[in-house]
């Protein structure tokens, strides 16, 4: 009876310099209904893997020229490569069981094996491959349905931000004072709930790979000078300050602050941290600081400091507050979004992006990016 869970037969790649090895094994599988490939050392194998990916590799220890650990250790580290269980076949005990679990392989078998346990394990890494497949499978539709429900909403959202501007412009009739002020919380709510669905699609669109950077010569000076005249409203508000320095750049020349870089995207990043940094101040103010920077680690860069004198973040949130729908504790916190987005958007441009803070006393965000991507 044919042991083969799924409607779609399984294939296996089987690894091994001895020909009668491999007979062995496929006349076992065979019988059970996978479908078999057979080749006799490394190199076929890597070359027949990036051909046509199987479903589960059988791999040999001991070959000449490349060995079952240095294959499996290349297959680990193709990035184009989907999740492939790779079962060792070694006739040595716990050293080369070690190394090959070291080296990325999932389980082994020891010569000479016995028919029910090669058929046992064969049976368990092909049921850890399909519920992984079908994992991925499942977050690719989730993905893609966020996507599309996000892309549809923004249609009847600008919709109602406009007639809401109408309304507020008194373009249809004469309203009350009361009534404006009415329309004015529900054009800003609006506004907030439109800026939610686009920041949520432009993560999908970053994790989906279908994002597009558009790489020009940015100033960094010039865009900070925009955002912070932008949102000066909100700070004057609050009674906050909000100013940028960029002393450091003024002696520098002409292409100082200036990177290669996606001028939108960096201007989402920059807008996201001085919005944060007003939210979560109420007293004291925000200072922003553009400046190069040379080190071992990154030459050739440019800064960014957002610095606050807000409410803090916890020790315990601060290693996780990029990753996405990470919200933190303070009742003003949003969809936990905007500082994963601009963080995708760093990296993106191979920079970095961290995070001090110290409760009660405000947070330091500093971003960094090559000059030259």
């Amino acid at each position: 009876m044919s042991v083969v869970e799924n409607s779609q037969i399984d294939r296996i790649l089987a690894v091994d310099d001895t020909h009668d090895n491999l007979i062995l094994v496929q006349t076992i599988l065979e019988s059970e209904g996978y479908e078999i490939d057979l080749v006799s050392d490394g190199i076929k194998a890597l070359q027949q893997v990036e051909k046509s990916p199987p479903d589960l590799i059988l791999l040999d220890v001991m070959m000449p020229g490349m060995d079952g650990y240095e294959v499996t250790r290349r297959i680990r580290n193709n990035p184009t490569l989907a999740y492939i269980p790779i079962l060792l076949i070694t006739a040595f005990h716990e050293s080369s069981v070690v190394e090959g679990l070291d080296a990325g392989a999932d389980d082994f078998i020891r010569k000479p094996f016995d028919t029910d346990e090669l058929l046992a394990r064969v049976r368990s890494l092909l049921r850890l491959k399909h519920s992984l497949d079908e994992q991925r499978k499942m977050a690719r539709q989730r993905e893609d349905f966020v996507s599309r429900l996000t892309h549809d909403l923004r249609t009847p959202l600008v919709a109602a931000d406009r007639m809401l501007n109408l309304f507020e412009l008194e373009t249809f009739c004469k309203i009350s004072p009361e009534m404006k002020q009415a329309i004015a919380v529900m054009i800003r709510s609006n506004q907030n709930l439109m800026q939610m669905v686009n920041t949520l699609l432009e993560v999908y669109r970053f994790e989906a790979g279908k994002k597009t950077l558009n790489y020009d010569s940015c100033d960094l000076r010039e865009i900070a000078q925009e955002v912070v005249s932008e949102l000066s409203p909100l700070t004057s508000e609050k009674g906050l300050t909000l100013k940028i320095e960029t002393r450091e750049l003024e002696s520098l020349g002409k292409n100082a602050g200036i990177v290669m870089g996606d001028r939108l995207e960096l201007r989402r990043v920059l807008n996201n941290l001085i919005a944060n940094a007003i939210k979560f101040t109420d007293t004291g103010g925000i200072t922003i600081r553009i400046f190069e920077s040379a080190t071992p680690e990154k030459s050739d860069s440019v800064k960014i400091e957002v610095e606050d004198t807000g409410y803090g973040i916890a020790p315990e949130d601060q290693a996780t507050v990029f990753e996405r729908f990470r919200q933190g504790r303070n009742k003003r916190s949003g969809s936990g979004l905007g500082l994963h987005l601009s963080r995708r958007i760093v990296e993106a441009h191979d920079g970095t992006i961290e995070v001090t803070s110290e409760l009660g006393k405000g947070s330091l965000f500093t971003v960094q990016i090559p000059k030259h991507t």
